[in-house]
């Protein structure tokens, strides 16, 4: 089966018409990639966005990977001469990995069991005389088995028994049956371990130490806590059903009668259900649930990675970086407008060396004499501190910079990383974490693509989900960030322009030494002189570079040089050059856009070109806000209950959102908390790096907790 015939399955899944899918699939196919195909194939596809081309483009590699499997599956059963032309269908029609495996299970090579022991022993017949349930006497019957290793009747009924329990596991139509029991009401429970009990270390799962609820209404955040309490061997976690009601569903579907044969048979799936078939689906049923818990939490941290590429950015202005320390001191990095380390120091106004008055000058003559325009603090240890320091230094400069506080989650993971090495090789890493975080007020996504999104600090059990189907989900999520916003192809980083559309780590290398060796780029055709960077690279790219102030003003939008002769059509019918048509919103509306219709360029691809002409290479990220903390409140031990307190969202998760109120310990406001209203999903009403006022309900010093609320208090 090619990839177009999965086109059906596809749509049928995503309820997607089967034409979009198919067209979407053969782009794909071409080698396009998701942000462009979006973004400049829309007539093609009718307008599907970036998270249903993925969606399409994931289920049509897990078809593959079922495609790959059930070649292995027909062989492998072939070559045990047992196909038939039934089995052979159901292969051929089943698209479902879960029911597949049930199809290959009595076929698949395992180790020696004990019904294949009773098989090699003769006593398949046996088995199956006693699941017709006729004989009066099976140990009659039984007698006639009995040869070498079978010394009497009871041990080949024995030996049938396990051939009937291995037979009823392996049954499809049995899985199905007890997988739908598990589905409706297997139940999740959890209990510690007592050696670990008193731990302080495993106090953080005190509230699963005897927790038990139907697994169906377990939240995926609950059911990871408990996988990873049991990984660290804390917990013990297991999910089980009624026993007796789904073997006595078994024993309606095998047991027919009421004589000694069906007791054989009664006793034989019993065993099936307890030895083989229950064990099976139970793991089966926990993997599941990891599954969807993983794929909720994957969501929740892509959903929070994109928030934090796409914060907002101060821009290209002068700045100083302050990486924050009590007793190693301050690093301070003074960096140009393009990000470029001019000047770095160490000052040490805090304990226990406290020289705060020659920190104070050394700050305000840096401020002078490299023209700060703004201050970045890291939001790690003494930063409160350091940020009140700061702003009495400036009580004596004018006119002031603006003063930011900027989280420094993974900075140290970059400055110890090697890009940070082969960028400052003779500076240590202190000055490589201050400059990383004066670069983030700049420009938050051109400097967090360079770390490992894990280490970025925005994820809830981001090491306990599945790491391939993460480091696929982050990806994306970079690729769409970086894509959406555009990139300077003259100032872009190698890592930042590794996630442009078309380009991968060797095209960003060559760009990167180009530029080096031959300066900046004067137009976006000067691209194709970078070595390997062919028509179909040059396709997939350049509508995402810009070129700002290139003398084709069309260089420095999102309008694809493809399109350039629609623009410039255009603007000869309104008898003037691109350029002041740009700058002209009257000529702008007067333009009919039914008369450029024509060929594969339809009104979609028009209208993104009119959205680029008002106003081109438009970043679409917010501005920058400036925020302060409550000043009376530094420390856990501050917080009284009913506080009412200004906070900063750092981090969004299915059960809430955390909150920096200032006291080196965020506090969780519950989804319960978030409004007056019920909240199903926090990120319907926060997002990260959002201002809020939140009120102290509880502080937990023994777990380290705080409780925060955002609804309105009760009087």
């Amino acid at each position: 089966m090619n990839n177009h015939s999965f086109s059906n399955i596809i749509a049928t899944r995503l309820n997607i018409d089967e034409s979009r899918v198919a067209n979407t699939l053969r782009l794909l196919d071409e080698g396009c990639t998701i942000p462009f195909i979006a973004r400049y194939r829309k007539e093609r596809t009718g307008g599907l966005d970036e998270v249903q081309i993925a969606a399409i483009s994931d289920w049509n590699e897990r078809l593959k990977e079922i495609q790959k499997r059930k070649e292995t599956v027909v062989k492998t059963i072939n070559e045990q001469g047992r196909m038939t032309a039934e089995l052979q269908l159901k292969i051929d029609q089943c698209w479902d990995a879960t029911e597949l495996e049930d199809l290959y299970l009595p076929y698949k090579p395992k180790r020696r069991t004990r019904a294949q022991v009773a098989r090699e022993q003769g006593l398949e017949p046996l088995a199956q005389i006693l699941l017709l349930q006729r004989e009066q006497n099976p140990h009659q019957v039984a007698t006639r088995f009995i040869q070498n290793e079978v010394a009497s009747a009871e041990a080949a009924l024995s030996g049938a028994q396990d051939i009937i329990a291995e037979m009823v596991s392996e049954d499809q139509i049995s899985r199905q049956q007890l997988r739908n029991t598990f589905q409706r009401t297997a139940t999740i429970s959890s209990k510690v371990v007592k050696a670990r009990k008193d731990d302080d270390e495993a106090q953080k799962y005190s509230d699963y130490f005897d927790f038990s609820e139907p697994l169906r209404r377990c939240s995926g955040n609950r059911l990871l806590a408990m996988l990873r309490g049991e990984n660290e061997g804390v917990l013990k976690v297991s999910v089980s059903v009624d026993d007796e009601d789904a073997i006595a569903r078994l024993h309606r579907h095998y047991v027919k009668g009421h004589g000694e044969c069906s007791r054989l048979v009664a006793e034989a799936v019993s065993d099936g259900y307890k030895r083989l078939l229950e064990p099976s689906i139970s793991n089966e049923t926990l993997s599941a649930g990891k599954e969807k818990a993983d794929e909720e939490a994957i969501g929740v941290f892509a959903e929070n990675l994109r928030q934090l590429l796409l914060a907002a950015p101060l821009g290209q202005c002068r700045v100083m970086g302050i990486d924050p320390g009590f007793r190693t001191g301050c690093k301070v990095v003074c960096l140009d407008a393009q990000g470029n380390l001019l000047f770095h120091d160490a000052i040490f106004p805090h304990p226990p060396q406290r020289y705060r008055m020659q920190a104070t000058v050394t700050v305000q003559r840096l401020i002078g004499q490299y023209a700060v325009e703004a201050i970045a603090i890291g939001n790690g240890t003494a930063s409160r501190e350091t940020l009140e320091f700061v702003k009495e230094a400036l009580s004596e400069v004018t006119p002031a910079p603006k003063v930011f506080t900027v989280s420094e989650d993974g900075a140290s993971v970059y400055s110890a990383s090697k890009l940070a090495r082969e960028e400052f090789p003779h500076e240590d890493v202190t000055v490589r974490g201050a400059v990383s975080i004066g670069r983030r007020l700049m420009d938050p996504l051109a400097e967090l693509v360079k770390i490992d999104p894990k280490s970025i600090g925005v994820g809830q059990y981001q090491h306990d989900v599945d790491q391939t189907k993460l480091r696929h989900s982050l990806d994306q999520t970079v690729e769409h960030c970086v894509n959406l916003v555009g990139v300077n192809v003259n100032t872009a980083s190698q890592q930042l322009l590794t996630y442009v559309s078309g380009l991968g780590p060797t095209l960003a290398k060559n760009i990167v030494d180009y530029r080096r060796e031959n300066g900046a780029f004067k137009s976006r055709t000067a691209l194709k002189k970078v070595p390997r960077l062919g028509p179909a690279a040059f396709e997939q790219c350049a509508g995402f570079l810009r070129i700002p102030d290139a003398k084709n003003p069309l260089d420095g939008s999102a309008v694809h040089p493809e399109r350039y002769d629609i623009v410039e059509q255009m603007a000869k019918d309104q008898g003037c050059t691109v350029e002041e048509l740009i700058k002209d919103k009257g000529r702008q509306k007067a333009i009919n856009l039914n008369r450029y219709v024509g060929g594969e360029v339809g009104m979609p691809t028009l209208t993104d070109i009119m959205k680029e002409l008002e106003k081109p290479g438009r970043d679409p990220r917010e501005q920058i806000e400036e925020f302060e903390f409550d000043p009376n409140v530094k420390e856990v031990d501050d917080l009284t209950v009913g506080m009412e307190l200004p906070g900063i969202v750092t981090n969004i998760t299915k059960f809430g959102a955390f909150v920096d109120i200032g006291v080196h310990q965020d506090g969780l406001v519950h989804v319960s908390q978030m409004a007056d209203r019920y909240v199903s999903d926090p990120s319907q009403v926060v997002h990260l790096h959002q201002h809020v006022r939140v009120r102290v309900i509880e502080v937990d010093l023994r777990r380290n907790r705080i409780s925060l609320s955002m609804r309105t208090a009760k009087k």
